[in-house]
């Protein structure tokens, strides 16, 4: 078994983006002895839709939330969780079914729910900060984010830097002085896409650090359990991704957190891992976890969605789920999350235009 090659996305037929043009020549090759696939245990579920008395209508497949990678990664853990805590509210007529839809970036699950899925109002789809960058960046061909109707957010996370336990870079500074010297020598991964949240952390510490973050070498997976797997095979010497997505193999004793992406160290298990900021680099990255749904289903649908997360988000079952996986509470929902998601489209637009992966002259 091999692990899957580090791939592009494979949207429908249009020209590829300014940040997919650069994204080319950014691609490490990936050698024939490639580690074993492997996946981490998902973690997260879903969210619904309500029904005319209190929840939406199920539509013909009842109720089912889109992840848009594989199992392991965090819009896995935001579709499972999500569900549970539904589930056990009442809010929801059955068992929420998750759906891993990788490719492209979150790409694939947003066109099948834009194309196949437009008037479903049993469907939700998993987002992140990672979603507003791609669509920021025009990754996802000619989807916008007014192709969908943004619902709500409910927790956050930070990203986190990690090595494999027996590497030998004790902290970040150590890491990026070995990479400044020599950038062809080391390869991160990451479960976003290329120019992704995953891969844009690495940027930032290399502009932080002094380098030419265009000079990163990063291989894109679908979902943060593969990208481990890489590292830990000893394919990649460096991991991108969010605190949830490592405490397992952190406890277990097979990887080393290098630095959180936070203002603040984190509490609990990762209490002891000290901040980017701490330091010497001035880099944090918190990634909301929400969600959005079709565009075509009614207004009234979309509303009790919005009414449904927001109990999901006020309730102590959801401060336990956050408690579980070391969730920052993030709770926005209806058009205040529909403008904060327009908003932090054009903020990455701009961000994206400063690391050179768009051309300034972009509008």
């Amino acid at each position: 078994m091999h692990l899957p090659r580090a791939r592009e996305p494979a949207l429908p037929s249009h020209p590829p983006s300014p940040v997919h043009r650069v994204a080319r020549g950014l691609l490490p090759r990936l050698g024939a002895g490639e580690p074993a696939r492997g996946r981490r245990p998902a973690l997260w579920a879903t969210a619904a839709v309500v029904l005319a008395a209190g929840c939406a209508p199920a539509g013909p497949r009842g109720w089912e939330c889109f992840a848009p990678a594989n199992a392991g990664g965090g819009w896995d853990l935001t579709c499972r969780t999500a569900a549970r805590a539904l589930e056990d509210l009442g809010l929801s007529p059955g068992p929420v079914r998750t759906t891993n839809l990788p490719g492209a970036g979150g790409g694939v699950a947003m066109a099948r729910a834009i194309t196949r899925r437009a008037d479903d109002p049993g469907l939700i789809v998993a987002a992140s900060t990672g979603t507003t960058l791609r669509l920021a960046q025009e990754q996802y061909g000619r989807m916008r984010t007014d192709d969908v109707r943004w619902i709500g957010a409910l927790a956050a996370e930070y990203g986190i830097v990690a090595v494999a336990a027996d590497a030998p870079w004790r902290d970040l500074r150590s890491l990026l002085g070995d990479w400044a010297a020599d950038p062809d020598g080391i390869v991160a991964s990451g479960g976003s896409a290329v120019a992704g949240q995953d891969h844009m952390k690495l940027l930032l510490l290399a502009r932080a650090a002094g380098m030419d973050p265009l000079r990163i070498r990063y291989i894109p997976f679908d979902g943060g359990g593969e990208a481990q797997t890489a590292l830990l095979g000893g394919f990649v010497q460096v991991f991108s991704g969010e605190a949830s997505e490592v405490e397992g193999q952190v406890a277990a004793g097979n990887l080393r957190i290098l630095a959180v992406l936070a203002p603040r160290r984190l509490d609990g298990a990762l209490a002891s891992v000290p901040t980017a900021r701490e330091q010497g680099y001035a880099v944090d990255w918190i990634t909301w976890r929400g969600f959005f749904i079709p565009r075509e289903v009614a207004d009234s649908v979309a509303d009790r969605w919005v009414s449904v997360l927001d109990s999901v988000g006020r309730s102590d079952r959801w401060v336990e789920e956050r408690a579980r996986y070391r969730l920052r509470p993030f709770h926005l929902v209806g058009a205040e999350f529909e403008s904060f998601v327009q908003a932090q489209v054009a903020e990455f637009r701009a961000l994206s235009q400063d690391l050179g992966l768009l051309p300034p002259d972009e509008r």
